[in-house]
């Protein structure tokens, strides 16, 4: 895989609304799957298969702590990101009021 080919690829994960609020819920800091499943309500399956998008796009990182696993973004560039296109779509939608 190439660089162009891995960046569709990081925008593809987060182009899904499901895995954006995911990544939007850990910038806020590293969380068990337990406090992500608490959150999203999604069925464990589903989840899982949400973060292993994720991770395989090099979004996330994961870690086990004790019986828990554990997600967090993988670097301070992800949340730049997330920021950034947050902050562009709140322009946009100001300036169509």
């Amino acid at each position: 895989m190439n660089q162009e080919d891995f960046s569709v690829k990081i925008f593809k994960a987060l182009g899904n609304p499901v895995r954006f609020k995911i990544m939007k819920f850990l910038c806020d800091g590293t969380k068990c799957v337990c406090k992500l499943n608490e959150e999203f309500k999604y069925s464990q399956a589903n989840l899982s298969q949400h973060l292993r998008i994720l991770k395989d796009a090099g979004l996330v990182k994961s870690e086990k702590v004790g019986l828990e696993m554990h997600y967090r973004i993988y670097n301070d560039k992800i949340k730049d990101i997330i920021c950034n296109v947050e902050d562009y779509v709140n322009d946009i939608f100001i300036n169509i009021k």
